[in-house]
C-alpha cells in the first residue's frame, strides 16, 4: 500500500513539486504540473497529463524529444481547465500546442475546454486523444477505449516529430498515426491502495489475475490462474494478436510495463516470451523497453503495448530522448536486437573417455537425476531453514546449480566423456548457475572431486573415498570454514569420515556411502545446537540456534538422494 504520506488530500501536489525540486536540471514546477527546463522558441509544445499515481508518467515523460509539459491532477482523478492552461501557457514556445490526452472523460472535458479558450485566444492548439486499451472496447469502439501505457508511444513519436522542428501539422499527423498503430493489453495481480486508505480499490484471489485491468484501479474484464511468466505473457500476446493479427516483416514497438509492485526481473521474463512470440510472427522489435513507465501506485501486475510501425514511425521512435523516464541516444535501425554470438560456439568439447570410466559417468548422471528431483521436492524447506539467519535462498540455489549440473553431465555422457569430465562440468555449471556461497562452494568441491576421479578408469570404494576427501578439502579451501562453525562443511566432513572407515572395513561401495550418508544426515541434524561463526548467518546467529543449518542439511540431502544412482 502507499505508506509514506503527510496529507493524503495532498499527496498529489506534493509529490509533483517534490519531483521538480529532485530532477531541477531538467524540469521546473509549474501551478498545475512541470515544463521542460529548456524548452526550444519557435517549436511545437507537447502538452499531455492526466491524474497523479502513474508515476514515472506523466511527469516523467518531460524532456529533450518527448513532451514538453505534463499537467498534473490529484490520484486517478484529471487535472483542471486552470491547471492545464497555466502549464500549457509556460510550455508554449510559439509553434502551437498539441495536447495528448488520455481517454477518460475528465481528461477529455477538461482538455477540451483549455484548448477551446486557447484557440479564442489566438492560440493553435490541437488534441489527439491516446485510446490503446483494447480491453475497454472492441475493434470498432476506438472511441470509448482507455488510455493506459501505449500512450508512450504517440508522446515519443510526437516528440521526436517536434524536436525535429517539424510543423504542427506534421507533428499532429505523425501523433493521430502513432496512436491509430498502438494497442496495449494487461493483467493485474493485486488492486491499488489510493494514500491515507487501508483497504485496496479491488482485490484478486491468490494465484488469479484480473485480464484487461484499468490504471485508476478499475478490476479486470476476466479472472483467470496466473501460471508462469510465459503463460501471463501468452495471455496477454493472444489478446493483442486477436485485436491486430502479426504481420510477416512487421516493425513493432514494445514496452512490457509495470504497474507498480511487479519488478523488473518478473518483466524481464515477461518481455522474452513476448519477444519470441513475435519473432515467430515473422515480426522485429524496435527498440523495446522494459520496465515502469506508467504505474498505479502499488497495484501488482503488468501490460503489454504494440505499435506496428511505418518507416516514419519507426525512424521517430528511434530518435533520442531525454527525460527522468527515458534517456537513451539515436538506436540505429540494423542494430542486432538480441545477442548474435552463436551458442553453439559455447558448448563444451569433451574428450573421450575410457570406456570403463565412460560408463561411470552414465551413473553419475542417474545420481545428478535423483539429486536433482530430491532437491527440488525439498526446495522449499531449505529456503525455510535459510530463513531463519539468512536470506531464504538456499533451496533456490541448489536447485539452480542441480539443475545445470545435471545438463552439463547430460552432454558429457552423450559425448562419451570419462567420471572425472563429468564431474567437472557438472561443477562448472553449478557455479556458474547458483551462484552465491553455496554456488561456489559444490562448484570448486565438485571439481577437486573431478580431479581425483580422472578418466582413464571405473573409480573404485578407494578412488571415491579419495574424490570425497578432495571435496571437502576444496569446501575447507574455498569457504574458510572449520567444523563447529555451522556450515555445511559440518556434514561434509562426518561424511568423508564414515565413508572412508567403512571402506577401510572392506564394506561394499554402495554399502559404505548409504552407512556414510546417514552419518551426514545425522550430523546435519546436530548443527541445530550451533550458533553460526561463519557468512551472513552470523550476524543473526542466536535466531538460528535450533534449527540445523541449511547447507549441511542440503548436503546431507544430495548424497543419500546420490546413493541410487551412483557409479558402482
Amino acid at each position: 500500500m502507499t505508506r509514506l504520506v503527510n496529507v493524503p488530500a495532498a499527496f498529489a501536489t506534493e509529490s509533483v513539486a517534490a519531483f521538480a525540486l529532485a530532477n531541477a536540471d531538467r524540469v521546473r514546477h509549474v501551478d498545475g504540473g512541470v515544463v521542460r527546463r529548456d524548452p526550444v522558441s519557435g517549436r511545437v509544445a507537447i502538452v499531455m497529463g492526466g491524474g497523479s499515481g502513474h508515476y514515472p508518467a506523466f511527469a516523467g515523460w518531460v524532456g529533450r524529444g518527448f513532451g514538453d509539459a505534463a499537467v498534473c491532477g490529484n490520484v486517478f482523478s484529471s487535472p483542471s481547465e486552470h491547471q492545464i492552461l497555466e502549464v500549457t501557457r509556460a510550455a508554449d514556445q510559439g509553434g502551437g500546442i498539441l495536447f495528448l490526452p488520455i481517454n477518460y472523460a475528465g481528461d477529455i472535458l477538461h482538455f477540451g475546454a483549455a484548448r477551446d479558450e486557447l484557440v479564442v485566444a489566438g492560440t493553435d492548439a490541437r488534441t489527439v486523444v491516446v485510446a490503446d486499451d483494447i480491453a475497454s472496447g472492441g475493434p470498432g469502439e476506438r472511441h470509448v477505449r482507455r488510455g493506459i501505457a501505449g500512450s508512450l508511444f504517440v508522446v515519443k513519436i510526437a516528440g521526436a516529430a517536434a524536436a525535429r522542428g517539424g510543423a504542427l501539422d506534421d507533428v499532429e499527423r505523425v501523433a493521430r498515426a502513432a496512436g491509430e498503430a498502438t494497442r496495449s493489453f494487461g493483467v493485474a495481480f493485486s488492486g491499488c491502495v489510493l494514500p491515507g486508505s487501508a483497504e485496496p480499490l479491488f482485490t484478486v484471489p491468490e494465484g488469479v489475475m484480473a485480464v484487461g485491468m484499468g490504471i485508476h484501479g478499475e478490476p479486470g474484464i476476466a479472472e483467470q490462474a496466473v501460471g508462469t511468466a510465459s503463460d501471463v505473457a501468452d495471455v496477454i500476446v493472444d489478446g493483442l494478436f486477436a485485436e491486430r493479427p502479426p504481420a510477416a516483416g512487421q516493425r513493432v514497438a514494445v514496452l512490457v510495463n509495470g504497474l507498480g509492485s511487479t519488478k523488473y526481473d518478473e518483466l524481464n521474463l515477461v518481455f522474452a516470451r513476448v519477444r519470441e512470440r513475435l519473432v515467430a510472427a515473422g515480426m522485429t522489435p524496435s527498440a523495446p523497453l522494459v520496465g515502469e513507465f506508467m504505474t498505479s501506485l502499488d497495484m501488482a501486475g503488468v501490460s503489454v503495448s504494440l505499435a506496428y510501425l511505418d518507416d516514419e514511425l519507426d525512424d521517430l521512435w528511434r530518435d533520442p530522448v531525454d527525460s527522468v523516464a527515458l534517456s537513451r541516444g539515436r538506436i540505429d535501425a540494423s542494430a542486432p536486437d538480441d545477442d548474435p554470438a552463436d551458442a553453439a560456439a559455447h558448448r563444451r568439447v569433451f574428450a573421450e573417455g575410457a570406456p570403463a570410466s565412460a560408463t561411470a559417468a552414465a551413473g553419475v548422471l542417474r545420481a545428478a537425476e535423483t539429486v536433482l528431483a530430491a532437491l527440488v521436492a525439498e526446495e522449499d524447506e531449505l529456503g525455510r531453514l535459510d530463513a531463519v539467519a539468512g536470506d531464504g535462498d538456499h533451496g533456490r540455489g541448489m536447485t539452480a546449480g542441480a539443475t545445470a549440473a545435471r545438463a552439463a553431465v547430460r552432454e558429457a555422457v552423450d559425448a562419451r566423456a570419462g567420471a572425472g569430465s563429468a564431474l567437472r562440468a557438472a561443477g562448472e555449471s553449478w557455479s556458474a548457475v547458483a551462484g552465491g556461497t553455496s554456488g561456489a562452494l559444490w562448484g570448486a568441491a565438485l571439481s577437486a572431486a573431478a580431479d581425483a576421479i580422472g578418466d582413464e578408469a571405473a573409480p573404485d570404494a578407494a578412488a571415491v573415498a579419495d574424490a570425497v576427501e578432495a571435496f571437502a578439502t576444496a569446501i575447507r579451501a574455498r569457504g574458510g570454514a572449520e567444523l563447529g562453525d555451522k556450515t555445511m562443511l559440518d556434514a561434509v566432513v562426518p561424511f568423508g569420515v564414515a565413508l572412508r572407515a567403512a571402506v577401510a572395513a572392506g564394506h561394499a561401495l554402495d554399502a559404505a556411502w548409504a552407512e556414510a550418508a546417514e552419518a551426514a544426515a545425522g550430523a546435519a541434524a546436530q548443527t541445530a545446537e550451533l550458533a553460526p561463526r561463519r557468512g551472513r548467518a552470523r550476524i543473526h546467529g542466536a535466531r538460528s540456534v535450533g534449527t540445523p543449518d541449511a547447507g549441511a542439511v542440503s548436503f546431507a540431502l544430495v548424497v543419500r538422494a546420490a546413493a541410487g544412482g551412483r557409479p558402482s
